[in-house]
């Protein structure tokens, strides 16, 4: 049974995946479309394919990827550290899908009229932190830390008091 799950949730952070990382890089290529003299129509037509693909499409996958991806480290029981490593990249997937919401919302505010950064310096950053991750998902890489004895085994030590008795 549980492998059956295994298959099942990894088909679906696979896919959840693939359409997250495509659609962060599609947002800041539409951005160069993004500019003062955009007519009413066209101008509506961007807010709307952004607007709705990042509320809709986007955010949806990311989170269904990190929800299935932390049901499947349960179930497989895999606590190694290119995982932890994989992991803090997750985290700053995240923060690059957040900054792209925030320039979404820079352009509804404004009605055309914002400085937005330079798709490029968004786009560069997403793929290389798209690429350390799959180069750490199949490469799996074996780090070792020799982490001090004092680190790795319980001292048996009482915790100190914070307040006196």
């Amino acid at each position: 049974m549980i492998e059956w799950a295994t298959l099942v949730f990894k088909a679906l952070h696979i896919a959840t995946i693939a359409l997250w990382a495509g659609g962060l890089v599609m947002l800041p290529l539409l951005f160069r479309k993004y500019r003062p003299q955009l007519s009413d129509a066209a101008y509506t037509r961007f807010r709307r394919l952004t607007h709705y693909s990042y509320i809709r499409l986007l955010t949806p996958a990311a989170v269904t990827a990190v929800g299935t991806g932390i049901v499947l480290i349960m179930l497989r029981g895999i606590y190694e550290p290119w995982l932890f490593a994989k992991l803090a990249l997750v985290s700053l997937l995240a923060v690059l899908h957040a900054y792209i919401g925030h320039m979404i919302v820079t352009t509804a505010e404004t009605r055309g009229m914002a400085r937005l950064t330079n798709p490029f310096l968004v786009l560069v950053p997403l793929l290389i932190v798209m690429t350390g991750i799959l180069v750490l998902v199949l490469a799996k890489p074996v780090f070792v830390i020799d982490w001090p004895q004092w680190m790795t085994e319980p001292q048996s030590n009482s915790l100190p008091r914070l307040v006196p008795i």
